[in-house]
């Protein structure tokens, strides 16, 4: 299948192993462009554990993933990757602006200088999420908010055709959570695929064009308005039928 044709991500058959326990099972995944898609489960489900091997950080045990055809290796260029705010070095000596920057290295290459076009693909990241305004202040004065609108704005440099966000509303106030979920769909209304593990719930039935739940292995995949049985999200969450989640989500018997 040439890149032109084939699907954003297609996850086959993957399993993996880490420290001896069988993290994932038997995903199967298929994104297309233009899709939004929320990874939803529980902790330990193995949410971050698929992301990681959509980047090929991580070895599996078997199976494949494909990004617009070619191998995590090959279209690493293409992926934005937002990680979850803990696991930056915020304390680094480093402007916003250069933290963006950073974002670019897989397109600029190790020891070599940005050009223009970097400087241009960083501008339109900040100013896409707000933070245009403070492109000289050092990052670690910013605010939780700030510094996760960086981390996005750090991955959007890239200009990626496929977005994975891990747990980005994690630790968000209310507005900062909105700006973010907007920007999120704009993205994907602009034929880009993202893909986003959450905790939000609400938000993720709202806003996410697909949801798959994971728990080990895709117990489910459809539109949100489709996953109506609250056997689907007892399995994933392993709760029972009397658990305030199903109300919470308007799924209860």
């Amino acid at each position: 299948m040439s890149p032109s044709t084939a699907p954003a991500l297609q996850v086959s058959g993957l399993s993996v192993q880490l420290g001896g326990r069988r993290v994932l099972r038997d995903v199967n995944l298929r994104i297309d462009t233009g899709e939004f898609v929320g990874i939803i489960g529980p902790n330990g489900a193995g949410k971050t554990t698929l992301l990681r091997s959509v980047l090929g950080t991580i070895r599996t045990e078997r199976g494949d993933v494909r990004i617009d055809g070619e191998s995590p290796a090959r279209a690493r260029a293409r992926v934005g990757y937002v990680p979850q705010r803990h696991e930056f070095a915020w304390d680094f000596p480093i402007t916003v602006e250069d933290t963006v920057m950073t974002g670019r290295t897989a397109r600029i290459g190790w020891l070599r200088r940005p050009g223009q076009r970097d400087f241009e693909a960083v501008a339109e990241a900040l100013e896409r999420v707000h933070m245009d305004h403070l492109a000289a202040r050092p990052v670690g004065e910013l605010s939780g908010g700030q510094r996760q609108r960086v981390l996005v704005a750090r991955a959007l440099a890239l200009r990626p055709c496929l977005l994975l966000l891990d747990e980005p509303f994690t630790g968000l106030d209310m507005p900062t959570q909105e700006l973010l979920m907007e920007l999120f769909a704009e993205l994907s209304r602009e034929d880009k695929a993202v893909v986003m593990t959450t905790h939000d719930l609400i938000g993720a039935l709202h806003d996410c064009s697909r949801l798959c739940l994971v728990n080990r292995t895709i117990v489910a995949d459809a539109a949100p308005e489709q996953l109506t049985d609250p056997a689907i999200w007892m399995e994933t969450f392993n709760v029972k039928a009397t658990n305030p989640l199903l109300r919470t989500i308007g799924v209860a018997a």
